[in-house]
């Protein structure tokens, strides 16, 4: 079964530390600051802006309303799977030609928002940072499908981590020194500055060659069948023939995919992707406000949390590629699933300790490791469901999934610790950790039963 690799062969830690010397793995660390240098332009760092120049607080709100963009790619991700660009198609390909489409509107976007002043012309701002939002999230999809189309599962432990490093790299960056030169500067500057780091990306794509991808028997028979069908009402309008088909073959071929491939068991794999990243999701909303509340100053919660968990998120990305390369995947998994539920447990021990400085230490050293190593190795596991066929519109869907209960949960942080306080409220996310534990355990025995093990369709690109 995809994903499902309990019969894994085992390598020794040379050579599962040696992965990061793939050119595919490193291509993904560019590529991740590629995608992580939007994110907080269009956030954090533009809220900034906006405050110093006296915006008002609803105004800022309402910006936030761009956010949207990166919870629904899933609705275009069919196009950016199946509809080649006239130009840049057919000069770089499927997944590099729409790759530097957004890059490009990310450039363009990030230019217009620097050379706009937000203090009389605030509709423009926000315009462009939707255009921003927009060609981010589409960057993400078809960034996405060309990692899972890179290289063979057993290296996509490896691909998430130097993906999720070059991520976080960006956010400092957007963030920390966006800030700097505004204020050795202007937010023009600033701005010009994180535009042409896109560049990053771009010259990125144009070194790495398109990946292939393999298209298995399954699919190849039924898209044309289903198109057949679709072709067999003569009496449709052609346009419209042609329209359903296509539909047919980037909607609903996708999903059809999915369920003929996994059986019953999808519900169960659905269960796991929409759970696994519950409880860390979950507490994210009351983490700060615990800070706060227990005294730390905001440099203290800035240099532990911000830059120092930072540097543990990196090496528990790392650990976790090595462990996916070394052990396969599901128990690498089941190691993560674990962690991120019992590191939720020290959030409720710190919430005793009075504000001490090496709680905080301790606390964030381990949640931000097993945060890295559990990403990691999740998004490495979520590779492998894929069918190369559909990489980017199933990867999409499932890349929604994973944070859209989480985040509706989280909503409802506060309203928790004000009833309950603190400690509680963190060993309830912790418990919220416990489904996904006991669906990876289920999925794990089940693939060891004799004959449920197939092989996952991969590519063995360099």
């Amino acid at each position: 079964m995809p994903g499902m690799d309990a019969t894994a062969p085992k390598q020794s830690w040379r050579e599962a530390l040696a992965v990061y010397r793939r050119p595919t793995v490193i291509t993904m660390l560019l590529l991740g600051f590629s995608a992580g240098l939007p994110f907080m332009l269009v956030f954090a760092t533009l809220s900034a802006w906006l405050r110093e120049l006296d915006v008002s607080r609803t105004a800022i709100g309402f910006f936030s309303w761009v956010g949207i963009t990166y919870s629904i790619k899933f609705i275009w991700s069919p196009v950016v799977d199946r509809m080649p660009l006239p130009v840049l198609g057919r000069w770089l390909g499927q997944r590099r030609s729409w790759i530097v489409l957004g890059q490009l509107g990310i450039a363009t976007g990030l230019v217009g928002m620097a050379l706009t002043d937000p203090r009389t012309a605030l509709l423009p701002v926000a315009l462009l940072a939707l255009l921003v939002a927009f060609a981010s999230a589409t960057q993400d999809v078809a960034i996405d499908a060309f990692r899972i189309e890179s290289d063979i599962d057993r290296y996509q432990g490896a691909l998430a981590a130097t993906y999720q490093m070059g991520y976080r790299m960006a956010i400092l960056a957007s963030y920390t020194g966006a800030l700097y030169l505004a204020d050795l500067g202007s937010w023009t500057i600033a701005y010009l500055v994180m535009a042409g780091l896109m560049g990053v990306g771009m010259v990125t794509v144009l070194l790495r060659p398109e990946p292939v991808a393999r298209v298995d028997r399954l699919t190849a028979a039924q898209e044309p069948r289903v198109v057949a069908f679709v072709d067999a009402h003569s009496d449709m309008p052609g346009w419209l023939r042609q329209t359903l088909a296509w539909l047919i073959g980037a909607v609903v071929c996708p999903l059809t995919d999915f369920f003929g491939r996994f059986g019953w068991l999808a519900l169960v794999v659905l269960a796991l992707v929409a759970s696994f990243r519950i409880s860390d999701i979950a507490m994210a909303s009351m983490a700060n406000p615990l800070y706060i509340d227990l005294g730390y100053s905001k440099a203290m919660i800035a240099n532990i949390s911000g830059a120092y968990g930072l540097a543990m998120t990196m090496i528990g990305a790392v650990l976790g590629g090595a462990l996916a390369a070394r052990y396969g995947l599901m128990r690498p998994l089941l190691l993560g699933a674990v962690l991120a539920a019992a590191t939720n447990l020290l959030f409720a021990w710190m919430a005793g300790q009075g504000g001490a400085a090496w709680a905080l230490v301790i606390t964030i050293s381990a949640d931000n490791l097993s945060g890295g190593l559990a990403g990691s190795v999740f998004i490495a596991w979520l590779s492998s469901l894929t069918n190369t066929a559909y990489t980017a519109t199933q990867y999409a869907l499932f890349s929604s999934l994973m944070t859209l209960p989480g985040k509706f949960l989280s909503g409802f942080g506060g309203i928790v610790v004000d009833a309950l306080g603190y400690p509680s409220f963190f060993v309830i996310s912790a418990v919220l950790g416990l489904p996904a534990i006991l669906l990876i355990v289920f999925l794990m025995r089940r693939a060891t039963k004799p004959g449920a093990v197939d092989a996952a369709p991969s590519t063995d690109g360099q």
